[in-house]
């Protein structure tokens, strides 16, 4: 019993290093003029390397506090992120607030600090509430982890793992929810297993909230075991279309299920639409 309370300590105390490390959700930190310096070079950049073709950003209410959920592809380097990021903030300006939650993981991570000066912040019930709460619009993924690391012969499955809770923080904050769906972020390696049998198996569930060590076959590796240094992306067309909105009072009076359930219909038929347009995988 002594030997299972001290290993218990190890790991509280390890939980408690990482999640110190994780910084608190400063809405400030999203900087305007740094995005209006970046936006040119960064959208050609996503232009050229990932034939970037976003539809449907009128389909987003003009102003105020809105929900976007997405369905999300691509490992550590999902280009679906920020490919809408750059479209969003072009579409309706830097000045809109707007802001994405990422796993603690890479907000922690020193190189892609820039990406909170673009309103990434971690995901956590706490940071989205008050970034709605500030009348920000507010990307989330859902099937995190889980659905990100698919493997690549289900790319054009919506797949959430169960999870709803972005329901009720649509509920509660009053806002409507907006589906994004998007098709090629999982053409961009071959992602062979999420690998959930192997993060139980080195206790990363427990100790970093990773619910997923991955295997797949990427740049510059070859055989690329947990994606946490990232790898190249392949030139994959990437296309993001947004679906109808879904307004605040229908959620309001609806129960999680039915809500979820539309969701991921819409979800899932843009991405059908979406993939039946594809001829070939990476080239689109």
């Amino acid at each position: 019993m002594s030997d299972m309370a001290g290993f218990g300590d190890v790991l509280g105390w390890v939980r408690h290093q990482v999640a110190s490390r994780v910084p608190k959700a400063d809405l400030d930190s999203r900087d305007p003029d740094y995005i209006r310096d970046q936006l040119p070079g960064t959208w050609l950049l996503a232009s050229l390397y990932f034939r970037a073709d976003v539809r449907g950003l009128d389909r987003i209410p003009p102003k105020g506090a809105v929900l976007l959920v997405g369905n999300h592809s691509g490992g550590n380097v999902p280009p679906d992120t920020f490919v809408f990021t750059l479209a969003f903030c072009s579409y309706f300006g830097v000045e809109r607030p707007f802001y994405q939650l990422a796993h603690n993981l890479v907000v922690t991570a020193p190189p892609l600090g820039f990406l909170r000066k673009f309103g990434t912040v971690a995901a956590n019930p706490e940071n989205a509430k008050m970034a709605l709460g500030s009348g920000a619009a507010l990307l989330v993924y859902p099937g995190g982890d889980y659905e990100v690391f698919r493997p690549s012969w289900k790319r054009h499955e919506v797949d959430f793992g169960g999870r709803k809770g972005y329901v009720r923080l649509a509920r509660e904050a009053g806002v409507p929810i907006v589906p994004v769906a998007s098709v090629g972020g999982q053409e961009t390696a071959l992602f062979l297993d999420r690998g959930q049998w192997l993060a139980r198996l080195l206790m990363v569930d427990k100790l970093l909230r990773l619910k997923s060590v991955p295997i797949s076959l990427a740049l510059p590796w070859g055989l690329n075991i947990s994606d946490l240094a990232g790898h190249i992306p392949l030139p994959a067309k990437i296309v993001v279309e947004v679906q109808e909105p879904i307004d605040a009072n229908e959620i309001g009076v609806a129960d999680d299920d039915t809500i979820n359930d539309k969701v991921l219909s819409s979800l899932q038929a843009g991405v059908d639409r979406l993939a039946a347009e594809r001829r070939f995988p990476v080239i689109g």
